[in-house]
């Protein structure tokens, strides 16, 4: 078998820095070794705050050609917005002059994944639940759009074929959290919940997941109104690890510059990573951002927080290596001694390609 399916992650996932300059339907082209069309699209201004920006194809553009605009760092509701995304391209997308996404001289990074092409399909394998779906099982990740219940155990379907390793859920209609299942959340992880928008630890909430483990085929949800209020409009993103592709784990901090190795199998472009049992905010590292691997000398600021509106973060967090990465500072955001973290993480390259070539090791 081979050791991935994925030899170009810019197949499926690419990340583009850019620099605003607060003009009207500005295309942007992507610049990974494949085109990629983004169907799930996180904006975020680099160099000042302001609040991160998520779109994806399925909730797409209104009629009107406004875009609906969810902000991750907050429990707010979706936002109707005719100045920021104007469509999804072939290569890239089209951004209007809003500050959020195009404010003139500012900074800017793009995490993007491609989905299945804004093309959608109703799941009716869910109890009591049909989901508008949009799946792509080869990269590991599914966008759900459904309406909430109020009835416990109810499920939705999700198509990728196998148990999922992550899902985030957001409240579209009304001002509530994140919520976000991982499989190394607690030993227990279907009995706890944790919230992208927010610093605090994992919680034990019987109502989010309803004690249900997600399934190959379905997502149980309890009657909490972050996940299932009846009538109400919800969107969730659901995620299962590829091989040289993605990966959603755990490790313990050891509190030492040489922390913990973490083996992904790929050298990671993007990792998100949490802490579980502590208040400790989401840190997002990515390779665009810091391009250089030397933790002594960055070039420029080095990452962002899901959670915070704030500028880049200018302290190195991580070395990277060609199958997996280190932490490389005491502190407790990804370090803490004997403290549990959780993580995200998809590739820059595969560790080994399908054809059994492995790509060149070390930092």
């Amino acid at each position: 078998m081979a050791y991935t399916t994925i030899d170009d992650p810019s197949e499926y996932f690419q990340i583009l820095a850019y620099t605003g300059n607060g003009a009207n339907n500005r295309a942007l082209v992507n610049t990974g070794n494949s085109d990629m069309q983004p169907d799930w699209l996180w904006i975020k201004r680099r160099n000042s705050a302001e609040d991160a920006a998520m779109y994806d194809s399925s909730r797409g553009i209104d009629g009107s050609g406004n875009s609906l605009r969810l902000r991750p760092a907050r429990d707010d509701v979706e936002i109707t917005d005719d100045t920021s995304l104007d469509s999804f391209n072939s290569d890239g997308f089209t951004i209007d002059n809003g500050d959020q996404v195009n404010g003139n001289n500012s900074t800017y990074v793009a995490w993007q994944w491609k989905v299945n092409g804004g093309t959608v399909a109703t799941n009716t394998a869910g109890t009591n639940i049909d989901t508008t779906e949009q799946v792509d099982a080869k990269a590991g990740i599914s966008i759900l759009k459904y309406v909430g219940t109020a009835t416990d155990n109810d499920s939705l379907g999700h198509s990728l074929g196998a148990a999922p390793d992550a899902v985030i859920i957001k409240n579209r209609d009304e001002t509530n959290g994140w919520q976000t299942f991982h499989k190394n959340n607690t030993t227990d992880p279907k009995t706890d919940v944790l919230n992208l928008n927010s610093n605090n630890p994992t919680a034990d909430n019987d109502t989010v997941w309803s004690d249900v483990t997600p399934s190959s085929t379905v997502v149980t949800l309890g009657t909490n109104d972050g996940v299932s209020k009846n009538s109400i409009n919800y969107v969730g993103y659901v995620f299962k690890g590829i091989k040289g592709f993605s990966k959603f784990g755990g490790y313990t901090g050891n509190g030492n510059v040489l922390g913990t190795y973490v083996h992904t199998g790929f050298q990671p472009a993007l990792i998100i990573v949490k802490k579980v049992d502590e208040t400790q905010n989401w840190p997002m590292f990515d390779t665009t951002l810091r391009p250089r691997n030397v933790s002594a000398a960055v070039d420029g600021n080095d990452f962002m927080y899901a959670d915070l509106s704030n500028a880049e973060d200018q302290s190195p967090q991580f070395e990277i290596y060609s199958n997996g990465f280190r932490p490389t500072m005491t502190s407790d955001l990804t370090n803490g001694d004997t403290h549990p973290y959780v993580y995200f993480a998809w590739a820059k390259h595969p560790f080994v390609t399908s054809k059994g070539t492995p790509i060149t090791a070390g930092r």
